[in-house]
């Protein structure tokens, strides 16, 4: 039922709404595990189907396009992206023409090619060469906080010219409701819980990962510890000097060996801060790895390939997978 409800409300074009009194965002809370039937599970709420939920991301969506703070966000990203481009020997004036030739009115529903792009000017799918993977986006159906970080994801797809197809999102919280307006939208949802030990098999990719859990951004690091592999890898998420910066040296060096060594090989630029999204994108930065910058970490740096392990750590702030846990267990003293 909610899969057929979801997908006949996506194919649906999306009509701007009219604007709405905005009220400011609850701050989303933290969960470990979700439970069955909790106060607020969109499948213990007979009124939240596929359509509702569709509904609201499309209202989150030209709200968040029509503000300060999308227009400021895109600037910033923009110009790293063109940086990243630029070191990977790609043709830079691609990406402003792509962003230049969209039209943000058109149908989204087609999965299998860039949403917002008229017939004339579309791209080949995967023309730019990125790949897109989020992690972490929380409950949307339910949050309104994690619904702006969808929607947010959705108008970045576009103006980036990155097909549906061609990004795929995992979260352990997702309810059945939530993958199926998933799936309605045209991404890809991961069955398995990678703990974001994710290669980018040489392929250019922009890991989309708002407030997850440190762990989280050490472990894709780690799955990608070359200078080869870094320099295809664009993270947005928390800043990495944010980190830095609260974390004792001790703790990030021992618990998130990979985040303590690449802080010398990176480039950050935050994202604009507003008042109307402050809850939604605080301490988020756009991350890339200049080849330049990693070839001039210590020789050293390269040499340790070592699994990272978490059994000494008391704040994780990620949700483990069930082989992951039990092999860390198995492993304890």
């Amino acid at each position: 039922m909610a899969a057929a409800a979801a997908a006949a409300a996506a194919a649906e074009p999306w009509r701007p709404v009219a604007p709405r009194r905005r009220r400011p965002a609850a701050r989303r809370p933290r969960q470990r595990q979700r439970p069955a039937a909790a106060a607020g599970d969109p499948e213990a709420d007979p009124d939240v189907d596929g359509g509702v939920v569709l509904r609201r991301i499309r209202e989150a969506r030209e709200d968040l396009r029509v503000s300060d703070f999308w227009s400021s966000a895109l600037e910033t990203i923009n110009k790293c992206l063109m940086k990243h481009l630029e070191q990977l020997d790609a043709p830079v004036g691609t990406l402003s023409e792509a962003i230049g030739s969209l039209h943000l009115d058109s149908s989204p529903d087609d999965s299998g090619a860039a949403p917002g792009c008229s017939p004339g000017a579309s791209l080949a799918p995967g023309a730019l060469g990125w790949k897109c993977v989020c992690y972490g986006i929380g409950s949307f159906a339910t949050c309104v906080i994690a619904r702006n970080q969808l929607a947010f994801l959705l108008l970045f797809l576009e103006e980036c010219q990155i097909p549906r197809s061609h990004c795929w999102v995992y979260d352990p919280l997702f309810s059945r409701l939530e993958i199926a307006v998933l799936t309605a939208l045209g991404v890809t949802v991961l069955g398995e819980n990678e703990e974001g030990k994710r290669s980018v098999c040489g392929e250019p990719t922009i890991f989309y990962m708002l407030h997850c859990g440190t762990a989280l951004y050490n472990n894709l690091l780690w799955s990608n510890w070359s200078a080869d592999a870094l320099s295809k890898m664009v993270i947005i998420g928390n800043s990495f000097r944010g980190l830095e910066e609260r974390l004792l040296t001790r703790i990030l060096q021992k618990n998130y060996a990979y985040v303590a060594q690449v802080l010398g090989g990176l480039e950050e630029q935050a994202l604009p801060q507003t008042a109307q999204y402050s809850d939604v994108f605080n301490d988020t930065s756009v991350h890339w790895f200049p080849v330049q910058k990693l070839q001039q970490l210590p020789a050293d740096t390269w040499a340790s390939r070592e699994e990272p392990d978490y059994r000494d750590c008391e704040d994780l702030e990620i949700i483990r997978s069930q082989a992951g846990a039990s092999a860390a267990g198995q492993a304890g003293p």
